[in-house]
């Protein structure tokens, strides 16, 4: 395996690898049953810092 044949693979499969990985991201985000877990960390961001500081 030369060097040429390496970079073509690497380019065509690279490519095709990165798609299905961007599509395995979107179907977990998008996943019903993971709304209340995202929905929480939404929430959780807010629930300390909701106030301005009060001074130490």
């Amino acid at each position: 395996m030369d060097h040429e044949t390496l970079v073509g693979f690497s380019k065509s499969w690279g490519l095709f690898y990165l798609i299905i990985f961007a599509i395995g991201v979107l179907v977990y985000a998008f996943w019903p049953s993971n709304r209340k877990r995202f929905d929480r960390a939404k929430k959780s961001i807010l629930d300390k810092d909701d106030r301005p500081d009060e001074g130490e």
